[in-house]
């Protein structure tokens, strides 16, 4: 079985998913979540997976971190067939997942948990620096109940970010926020991701969204899921969520959608 084309001349592979599908089984009826889905993510790309509901985003990305078995196909990292949950794939969920009864320091720290090669001295550290990053230094001893819903988002990014992991698969982190913590969290991720050149794999419902941080948009279509079209989004960074050069991409992509939803409709 051939491997989807790397994105990028001379780009080396990070994730590749080889003719994937999967299945749910209910007593009421089978549903193919995805069937026959390839895609390769190159070493340091910024995608997102967008797509209408029931599309396959967030059992594509699960799949991608290990949590959910394809029925066929497979998923390699780093050339490594993925098996199961690992340290160098995190995933950041819509709800930030914290513990209450840790501080917003204590959750970052428990992140660190994942590296027994850190002293606890240097596990204090690279917490503190995380939470710099994302502007939180004065509210590290804030518990949960303390914090707005963009701080809790924000704990969640230091705490996936802190253990260092090679690859961030984010399933609509910032679905659930105002315009206004969305757009400042928008600038937030674009320049610790020119940072830090994690890879990352980032499911959204918003066209303009993923316009603003993808390097690719990858639309798919339901019913089952599939890869309808890739599109390379050509836009220096960092992008202004509200800027009119997202305009086009935008326009496009929506069609696109909207085509993929009427071709569902018809089928």
């Amino acid at each position: 079985m051939q491997s989807p084309p790397i994105p990028r001349e001379g780009a080396l592979a990070k994730l590749v998913v080889e003719n994937v599908s999967k299945r749910f089984t209910s007593q009421r009826a089978i549903v193919q979540a995805l069937d026959g889905v390839s895609l390769t993510v190159a070493e340091g790309e910024f995608v997102c997976l967008i797509g209408p509901s029931g599309c396959g985003k967030s059992t594509l990305l699960d799949i991608m971190a290990g949590l959910t078995v394809a029925d066929s196909g497979r998923v390699l990292a780093d050339g490594r067939l993925v098996q199961g949950p690992g340290r160098q794939r995190l995933v950041m969920f819509q709800e930030s997942a914290l513990f209450p009864w840790l501080d917003a320091f204590g959750n970052v720290m428990f992140g660190l948990k994942l590296r027994d090669d850190l002293s606890q001295r240097e596990r204090k550290e690279i917490a503190e620096h995380f939470l710099r990053l994302v502007g939180l230094e004065k509210f590290k001893h804030a518990h949960v109940h303390e914090l707005s819903g963009g701080m809790k988002q924000r704990v969640a990014l230091a705490r996936a970010l802190a253990p260092d992991p090679q690859v961030l698969l984010m399933d609509e982190p910032f679905a659930s926020l105002d315009a206004l913590t969305r757009d400042q969290l928008y600038d937030d991720i674009q320049h610790i991701w020119m940072e830090s050149r994690k890879t990352i794999v980032f499911v959204t419902h918003n066209v303009r969204e993923a316009v603003c941080l993808g390097d690719r948009v990858v639309l798919m279509s339901p019913s089952p899921g599939r890869i309808a079209s890739i599109f390379d989004i050509a836009l220096p960074r960092p992008r202004d969520i509200n800027s009119p050069d997202l305009g086009d991409y935008t326009s496009r992509i929506a069609a696109a959608l909207k085509n993929t939803l009427k071709e569902a409709v018809s089928e």
